[in-house]
C-alpha cells in the first residue's frame, strides 16, 4: 500500500492544507535499495572517510582490506598506515559515501573526544543516502571501568547521530567485534555500507571469533550460496516471497512452505525460482517429521532455514479468547521450536548451517492489543539465544529479525491512523518494505556471516521504541 500522507503532501494546495493545520508535512527521503545478486566489488565509486586510532592494528587492517576488496576510495588521516589510501586532510570540503569509525583502540572517557573531532566537520558532508559505521569492542569484555565505560558510550553516540542525519535517509550502525575476530567484520560491514541495509538504523551488532583453528572465511562474495538448500516458511506472499527471491539470486535452491490453500501461489513462486514446494500447516503434528525427511530423501538436507511462517490474533488480554492466545503461540514460537529441533536430531540440518528466525519490534517493546504476538516473538529471541550456544560445536549459527513497520498485508489491514503513526514513529519517518527483510536474511545466510550468531538484528528504520 503507498504511504497516503506522503502522496497527499506531494501535491502543493494539500501540502499547504496540512501546514495550516499545524501538521508536521511528512517527506521523508525516499531510500536507496538494491536486490540485485551481489557484486564482488559493490562500493566501486564510492569515496569512505575512515578514522583509525591504531593504523597498523589488526582491526584496522581488516577494515582497510574489506573496503579496498568493495573496490571503495579510502581516505584517512595522513600517517594512518591505511593501504591504498588518499589523505583525509587533503579537500576539506570533500564529500563522502560512508564514515568509518575504528574506535577500538579508546580506552578513556577523554579519548571519546576523537569522536567529535571526526564527525563533527563531516557528518554534514556525507551525501544522501549515505552510511555511518561505527566499529568496538564489547564493553563487558574491556579490562578496566573507564574501557567499559568509553565502548559503551559509543551505543549511544550512535543511536543519536543516527536520528541527527535520518532526514536525509542516511543510516548510523555499530559493530562490536571481538577480539580475534577482526577477518569477519568484512560480511556485517559491507552490509551494513551497501544499498541492502537501507533500514537497518540505529542498529548494534555484534560480530565474534567464527570458525576453528587454521579454518579460514570464504571469500566467493558473488553466488555465495550456490549449492545451498534453504527453506523458507510462510513462502508464498510478503517477506516469504521476498526472502524467497533473495535467497534464489544468490544462488539457493529454495523449498518454498506454506499452506495447502496457498498451493497455486507457492507452486508459481517456487517455479520462478526453480526450487521445490512443501505444502503444510507448520503448526500441525506431523509436519516436523514430514519436512526432515522430504529435505533428506530429495534435497540431501537443508542449509538454511527461515522461520517466516506467522499470525497476528490482536486483543486486549481482556477480551482475548483463548484460541487466539492459543494459535498465535503454537505458530509463531512452538511450531519453529519442532521443525528445528526434528530437522537437528535428524542431522537434516547441514553442518555450517543458518537458523534465521522472523521476531518483531514487538517483542522487543511489547504492543498494545498484542500480548500473545508479543509473547512469541521475544520467544523466538530465546530460542536464538539456546541454538546459538547448543549449535555451536557444528558452526550452526541461529539469529532473530526484529522487523519494525513493514509494508505488508498485515500492515495494510491497520487501522488508517495507527498505520501512520506507525510509519512516522522511526528515524527515517516511513515504512520498511519486504526487500528490506529478505535482504537482511541474506545476508546473514551467507557463509562469510559466520560470525555473526545470536544477534537480534531490528530492521525498523531506528524505530523509537525498545532498546
Amino acid at each position: 500500500m503507498s504511504d497516503y500522507l506522503v502522496e497527499l503532501a506531494k501535491n502543493a494546495t494539500a501540502r499547504k492544507v496540512i501546514k495550516n493545520l499545524g501538521l508536521p508535512v511528512p517527506m521523508p527521503q525516499e531510500l536507496q535499495r538494491s536486490d540485485k545478486p551481489r557484486q564482488t566489488r559493490p562500493l566501486v565509486g564510492q569515496s569512505v572517510g575512515f578514522w583509525t586510532g591504531d593504523g597498523a592494528g589488526k582491526m584496522a587492517q581488516a577494515i582497510g582490506a574489506t573496503l579496498r576488496g568493495a573496490g571503495a576510495q579510502i581516505y584517512a588521516p595522513a600517517g594512518s598506515e591505511i593501504d591504498e589510501s588518499m589523505p583525509l586532510e587533503a579537500d576539506p570540503s570533500m564529500e563522502f559515501s560512508a564514515l568509518v569509525f575504528d574506535a577500538t583502540s579508546l580506552t578513556t572517557p577523554e579519548e571519546l573526544r576523537e569522536l567529535y573531532d571526526f564527525f563533527h566537520p563531516r557528518v554534514g558532508l556525507i551525501r544522501r543516502g549515505g552510511r555511518v559505521v561505527i566499529i568496538g569492542r564489547p564493553a563487558e569484555t574491556q579490562k578496566d571501568a573507564a574501557a567499559n565505560a568509553t565502548q559503551a558510550s559509543l551505543e549511544g553516540f550512535m543511536r543519536s547521530l543516527a536520528k541527527e542525519v535520518a532526514k536525509d535517509g542516511i543510516t548510523a550502525n555499530l559493530l562490536y567485534v571481538d577480539d580475534e575476530a577482526e577477518e569477519a567484520v568484512s560480511s556485517p560491514l559491507r552490509f551494513l555500507l551497501s544499498k541492502r541495509s537501507a533500514y537497518v538504523d540505529g542498529q548494534s551488532m555484534r560480530v565474534s571469533k567464527p570458525y576453528g583453528k587454521g579454518e579460514m572465511l570464504e571469500e566467493n562474495w558473488v553466488g555465495s550460496l550456490a549449492g545451498k538448500v534453504a527453506v523458507v516458511t510462510g513462502a508464498a506472499r510478503g517477506l516469504g516471497r521476498a526472502t524467497v527471491l533473495a535467497l534464489a539470486a544468490e544462488g539457493a535452491r529454495v523449498v518454498c512452505v506454506d499452506l495447502p490453500g496457498d498451493q497455486e501461489a507457492t507452486e508459481a513462486l517456487a517455479s520462478e525460482v526453480n526450487g521445490g514446494v512443501f505444502l503444510a500447516d507448520v503448526s500441525a503434528a506431523d509436519t516436523p517429521e514430514r519436512l526432515s525427511r522430504e529435505l533428506k530423501e530429495n534435497y540431501g538436507g537443508v542449509d538454511i532455514i527461515v522461520h517466516n511462517a506467522g499470525i497476528t490474533r490482536d486483543k486486549t488480554l481482556k477480551r482475548m479468547k483463548p484460541a487466539a492466545w492459543d494459535s498465535t503461540l503454537d505458530i509463531n514460537l512452538g511450531a519453529i521450536e519442532r521443525i528445528t529441533r526434528r530437522l537437528a536430531d535428524d542431522k537434516t540440518l547441514n553442518t555450517g548451517g543458518r537458523i534465521i528466525c522472523l521476531s518483531s519490534i514487538a517483542g522487543v517493546a511489547g504492543n498494545l492489543g498484542q500480548t500473545n504476538y508479543a509473547t512469541s516473538k521475544a520467544g523466538v529471541m530465546g530460542l536464538v539465544e539456546h541454538w546459538s550456544r547448543e549449535f555451536a560445536r557444528r558452526k550452526i549459527t541461529a539469529n532473530a529479525i526484529a522487523p519494525g513497520f513493514i509494508e505488508t498485508r498485515m500492515t495494510d489491514a491497520m487501522p488508517v491512523a495507527i498505520r501512520e503513526a506507525a510509519r512516522r514513529l522511526n528515524n527515517l519517518r516511513q515504512g520498511g518494505q519486504p526487500t528490506d527483510i529478505a535482504q537482511t536474511v541474506a545476508f546473514l545466510a551467507m557463509p562469510q556471516s559466520q560470525g555473526v550468531n545470536a544477534q537480534v538484528l531490528r530492521v525498523c528504520g531506528g524505530t523509537l521504541i525498545g532498546r
